[in-house]
């Protein structure tokens, strides 16, 4: 389960106080998968972030009892002077896993051959997506988190096999996934919420979530 309990976090942007959350409390049980629905610009990446304890709250608490991802696309574990390969097993050491393992996972589901023996800091922006893609399938985690502001990946068979190995995951496991388009959602989720005003609404179907996103775009 993974749980918020009056939780607020703003930013001062120079001008005015933005207001992410405040005092927002909800949960997430295993084996719910939950979409939350919001605009570009209203703290989705800094909820995921929250949710994998990158980020702080300014007031309140974040609980977790189950394994929590890392977000998908996030490169901060991973060191650019470094080789993927001495990324791949610094990870794997990191949760207690064979590094030998995760390191040839990631070293297959890249498939950019000779490249992961070098820095990832000469990596294209696709190959450091494949790359941070491969490491959070190689580990296994009991709530999956998505941004879809992550960067994505245009490369056909690694997309194919990503996917493949991301649908069989997901069967056995959660997903928590922030968009501003609802057919993103529809893919994972049967419940959703609503970010809007510092409050998170939540709702039990998808089609309940998408008429009061659809109304505050029209308000």
């Amino acid at each position: 389960m993974l749980e918020f309990e009056n939780v607020s976090k703003s930013f001062w942007t120079g001008r005015q106080r933005k207001v992410i959350l405040d005092r927002a409390t909800f949960r997430v049980e295993l084996g719910n998968s939950l979409g939350i629905l919001a605009p570009n610009g209203t703290g989705k990446t800094t909820i995921i972030n929250m949710m994998a304890g990158l980020e702080k709250p300014d007031e309140g608490t974040i609980s977790r009892n189950c394994r929590v991802s890392f977000p998908l696309g996030f490169m901060g574990g991973v060191v650019n002077k470094h080789t993927a390969t001495e990324n791949a097993r610094y990870i794997a050491r990191l949760y207690g896993l064979d590094p030998d393992y995760v390191e040839a996972f990631s070293r297959w589901l890249c498939g950019i051959d000779e490249y992961f023996d070098m820095p990832v800091g000469t990596f294209s922006s696709g190959m450091r997506s494949r790359f941070s893609f491969s490491l959070l399938l190689a580990l296994e985690f009991d709530i999956y988190l998505i941004d879809e502001g992550m960067p994505a990946t245009t490369d056909a068979e690694f997309n194919r096999k990503a996917g493949t190995i991301l649908r069989d995951r997901l069967q056995g496991a959660t997903v928590i996934v922030v968009s501003h388009q609802a057919q993103t959602l529809e893919k994972f989720c049967r419940s959703a919420a609503v970010l809007r005003d510092g409050q998170l609404h939540m709702f039990d179907t998808l089609e309940e979530a998408k008429q009061l996103y659809d109304y505050s775009h029209q308000g």
